[in-house]
Parts: structure tokens; C-alpha cells; sequence
């Protein structure tokens, strides 16, 4: 779901800086006479174009990119109708157009005047427009099929909870699926029961339901006046696992959360949440992410390549090691790190439990048996991490981010705070990277990565990034 999304996103980014172009090319070709008597392409391209204006044209499609990014074209739009797109759409062309209207102005740009200002504004917005119906329309039509879903939870059992499920899956466009209810016992469950859904835990095992099953989203629809103290016990328990929570449609009191509005069907919603990651910032996020990973990937071909031949010539066994992690709200992903152990590692440590250096369910030694000698090398300088690149090109992984754990240090969490990390795509580095690592406590680390997502901005990421770097080259922490 996750990389279908991302795959979209990047149709959508590309699409929409090629409007630009294409728009101000027209315009330019129409509202121009002495480009209209060239009679071919060829002579149109042979145009001379002085060297300013060339980079003033990049910049203003850097200031473009911007400006979308900014009106929220990029997120996701279940729960946005298409007139308040189309009205985004509009906003953001009209302030593109004149920012291209006062570049012009200040450099004398003589092709850009007030009849070519129009005729761009209404090719691109027009185009822009056609063209993200047709990509809302295709991702509805993905949706039907089953691709790109949300699991809701859905906590009350009353009416008006089932009468809101009945709508979702009626509009299967929107891409939602009812994993289920809960309730406790009350008066009104033989009525439910007449619905077809089912209850698939009560209040008090909630939270153990939350940590077995994925879940993205949970919508409270109890009467607040007589289930106050269990719907808001309910909302904190969600948020502290990282888990979106909508109100269906009253509001209580969640003194450390944010709140954003939405609706579905004309059913209005508020959804409460921790941190800061959502809007056009995230989009900027996951674009430098795809950028930075795909030039990362190219300049660091040739480690690549001299890692795999010293990794397969210094011992047996494939050059890569592939496991499962947990991702974004639990979802699986396979994690790859150049081979830095035995083949075998993974079964033989359970014969080292008792050797573990580390508090809480993660396994760290710092002189671990199991590390090969090329290995410690690749560890030592943070090579084994750098096939993790892909993971961030596809979209599992950021570069920046709480580190993906496996399955089995996961098991072993015992506070659900803990489980808020998951709320967020994992990443290559974070705070723990770069203050200590391994000589870090377990609880530090949390609180580390709790840190990290209720304070998150793209000025934090390009800060852990840059400490990143002398963090790898000391080795601190590293084993």
C-alpha cells in the first residue's frame, strides 16, 4: 500500500512540474508573435536563451514545487472532497503565476507579460485540474481493488456506529476496511448483533488488540456524557501506540494532543494525534528521501561493489542479510544489511541470551562471536547499514527516523508508550544514532524517539543528518 502511494505521489510531483513547463512554453509560443512565424520545432528550440534566464526558469520551478507542496496537493484525500482540491488547486496556481509575474518584473524577462500571465495561469490550472481528477479517479479505482487500505477500528456499538460503518464500505473508493468493533457489555449488543459485525475485543483488552493487529486508524462513537472515562481512556490508549484517533463527533480532552478536522460522507470527524507529522513538511520529507537515497545509491556504487566482493570472498554465505522489521503502524518489511555474521547468526542467539549487554527486549554484545572479521569492519563504519538506502528509495524506510526493529525485540516491549515509535516510517538514523548508540540505555532510546516525533521538523532531520557524519567516522556506539 505504502509504495503504491509513494509511486503515485512521484506521478503526481512529476506531472505537475511538467504542467508548469508545458504551460509556460504555450503561453510563451502563443502570446509572442516573432515565435510564431518559426516555422518548424527545430527552429523554435534553436532559439538562443541567455544562461540568467535559463536558471531563473529553474528557480521559479523550485519555487513552484514549493508552492504546491505547501497548499497540501500531495496528501492523501480520502477524507477531502474534490471542490476543496480543486479550490487548493487554484489558490496555489494563482500564487505560483505571480511569483513567475514578479520574477519577470525584476529581471526583465520580455516574454513573460500580462496577456502571457493569464493564458499561463489558466493553461496550468486548467491542466492541473484534468489532472488530478484523473489520478484521484485512478486511485479510487485502485482503492475498489483492494490496494492502498486503511484498517479502522471502531470503538461503541450504537446505532450511529454502525450506521458510519455501513458508510464506509459503501464507498469503497476511500479505500477503508472495518476491522472491527469494541464494546464492553451493555444493553444495546443484541441489536448490534443483528448487524453482521463483529466485536473483536472489549476495553480492557484493547490494547493488547492494538499490539497484535495492524490498526491505522480508530474512531470513538461512545456516548461522552455516560462512556467518558472509557472513551478517552481509549483515545490515550491508542495515541500512546502511535495510532490516529477519530471522535464521531464529539470531542474530550486530550491534553497532549493536536487536533485536525475531516469528514466522511458529511460525517464530520476530528482526528487527535502526537507530533508534528502531516501537511506539505512530510512531503518535502519523503522527496528528499527519494532524492538523497537514488544519488546516495549511484556515488556509492563502487562500496557496494568492494563490500560484496570482500564480504563473499572473507566468508560463506549470501553478501546480503535480509529480515523482517516492523515499519510504519506494524507493518512488515524486509530490512537489508550487508552480511556482517555467520550464516547461521540468527539461530545461534539464542545460546547468547545470557551474554546480552542491554537492558529491555533489545539483543546488542558488543564483542559478539558471531561477527565475521570483514564484519566488524563493515560495522565499525556503518557500511552494513548502507543498503538500507533502498529501503528508503522504495519507501519502507527514511533516511531519518526511529531505527526498524525486528520482530522479536518487538515481542518483548512492555509499555505501550514504547510502541508510539511505529507511528512514524522507521529510519536509517535518529537521535540514538547520534548520541551513543549502543551505550545508550533502552529507555533513553524511547524517550529518544519519543523526542523525535513530538518535535519533528525538516530543520531536525537536516540537524541529525549532519551529526550523522561524525558520529560514523568516531564509531561511537557502533558494535
Amino acid at each position: 500500500m505504502i509504495k503504491q502511494r509513494n509511486i503515485l505521489l512521484k506521478a503526481y510531483k512529476l506531472f505537475d512540474v511538467s504542467i508548469m513547463v508545458f504551460s509556460f512554453a504555450l503561453a510563451t509560443w502563443i502570446t509572442n508573435p516573432q515565435l510564431n512565424g518559426l516555422d518548424s520545432l527545430g527552429e523554435f528550440l534553436s532559439v538562443r536563451i541567455k544562461l540568467i534566464n535559463f536558471f531563473l526558469f529553474l528557480g521559479m520551478m523550485l519555487f513552484w514545487y514549493i508552492i504546491l507542496n505547501s497548499f497540501s496537493l500531495y496528501k492523501h484525500k480520502r477524507l477531502t472532497s474534490r471542490w476543496k482540491e480543486l479550490f487548493d488547486i487554484g489558490k496555489a496556481t494563482i500564487l505560483g503565476t505571480f511569483l513567475i509575474f514578479i520574477t519577470a518584473e525584476l529581471f526583465s524577462i520580455e516574454v513573460i507579460h500580462r496577456s502571457f500571465i493569464i493564458i499561463f495561469w489558466i493553461l496550468s490550472c486548467s491542466l492541473m485540474i484534468a489532472s488530478h481528477l484523473i489520478i484521484r479517479w485512478f486511485l479510487e479505482w485502485i482503492r475498489r481493488r483492494g490496494r492502498n487500505i486503511r484498517y479502522m477500528l471502531i470503538v461503541g456499538t450504537n446505532s450511529r456506529a454502525v450506521d458510519f460503518a455501513k458508510k464506509i464500505e459503501s464507498q469503497p473508493e476511500l479505500g477503508y476496511r472495518i476491522a472491527g468493533f469494541v464494546d464492553g457489555v451493555w444493553q444495546g449488543i443484541p441489536d448490534f448483533q443483528k448487524s453482521g459485525y463483529k466485536i473483536v475485543t472489549d476495553f480492557k483488552n484493547f490494547p493488547s488488540y492494538l499490539r497484535e493487529e495492524v490498526v491505522d486508524e480508530v474512531v470513538i462513537s461512545l456516548p461522552v456524557k455516560s462512556q467518558y472515562k472509557n472513551a478517552s481512556k481509549i483515545a490515550a490508549q491508542a495515541q500512546e501506540q502511535g495510532i490516529t484517533v477519530w471522535q464521531l463527533p464529539d470531542i474530550f480532552d486530550l491534553k497532549t494532543s493536536k487536533m485536525r478536522a475531516g469528514s466522511i460522507e458529511g460525517v464530520p470527524l476530528i482526528s487527535s494525534y502526537k507530533g508534528e507529522m502531516h501537511g506539505w513538511q512530510i512531503n518535502i520529507k519523503r522527496s528528499a528521501d527519494i532524492i538523497l537515497s537514488g544519488l546516495g545509491i549511484l556515488i556509492l556504487l563502487p562500496v557496494y561493489f568492494i563490500s560484496a566482493a570482500a564480504i563473499k570472498l572473507s566468508s560463506p554465505g549470501p553478501i546480503f542479510f535480509v529480515q523482517k522489521r516492523l515499519g510504519i503502524n506494524k507493518r512488515k518489511f524486509k530490512m537489508i544489511k550487508f552480511r556482517t555474521m555467520i550464516p547461521d547468526a540468527e539461530e545461534k542467539q539464542d545460546e547468547l541470551e545470557g551474554l546480552n549487554e542491554t537492558d529491555g527486549p533489545v539483543f546488542k554484545i558488543k564483542k559478539d562471536p558471531r561477527i565475521t572479521p570483514i564484519g566488524k569492519i563493515l560495522r565499525k563504519l556503518s557500511i552494513d547499514e548502507l543498503p538500507q538506502l533502498f529501503n528508503v528509495f522504495k519507501g519502507d524506510m527514511s533516511l531519518v527516523g526511529p531505527r526498524p526493529l525486528p520482530i522479536r525485540d518487538y515481542n518483548g516491549f512492555s509499555e505501550d508508550w514504547h510502541r508510539r515509535r511505529f507511528s512514524v516510517r522507521p529510519g536509517i538514523t535518529c537521535l540514538w544514532q547520534v548520541n551513543g548508540r549502543c551505550n545508550t540505555s533502552f529507555q533513553k532510546w524511547m524517550k529518544m524517539d519519543m523526542e523525535y516525533i513530538d518535535n519533528w521538523s525538516l530543520w531536525l532531520d537536516f540537524k541529525i543528518l549532519v551529526q550523522t557524519v561524525p558520529a560514523v567516522l568516531k564509531g561511537s556506539g557502533a558494535v
